[in-house]
């Protein structure tokens, strides 16, 4: 069963680490998996019952990313931008 699936009283309390979320990742590679074999084999009901977990599953990790703060990108040092520079200079830049 998808580690997605809480009961309603645990909701909200649950800790959303690395390891978590490592591990929806790695359910949805083996529920991408299951979903190729079983289209393979042309069993239509065994794949919709694995799409649905596999899109609960992208929308909870989506839903995580939105909620995460979002990380700033640390300021070009001067020797990548002196880089950027001499790169478009040898391309015919200004």
């Amino acid at each position: 069963m998808s580690i997605v699936f809480v009961p309603k009283k645990l909701r909200g309390t649950a800790v959303i680490n690395q390891e978590t979320i490592q591990r929806l990742l790695d359910e949805n590679d083996q529920l991408i998996r299951c979903i190729a074999e079983y289209m393979q084999k042309g069993r239509a009901v065994e794949c919709v019952q694995y799409q649905q977990i596999l899109h609960r599953n992208i929308v909870y990790l989506a839903t995580i990313a939105d909620a995460s703060p979002d990380t700033v990108a640390p300021a070009p040092s001067s020797s990548s931008s002196e880089t950027s520079t001499a790169t478009v200079n040898e391309h015919g830049g200004t």
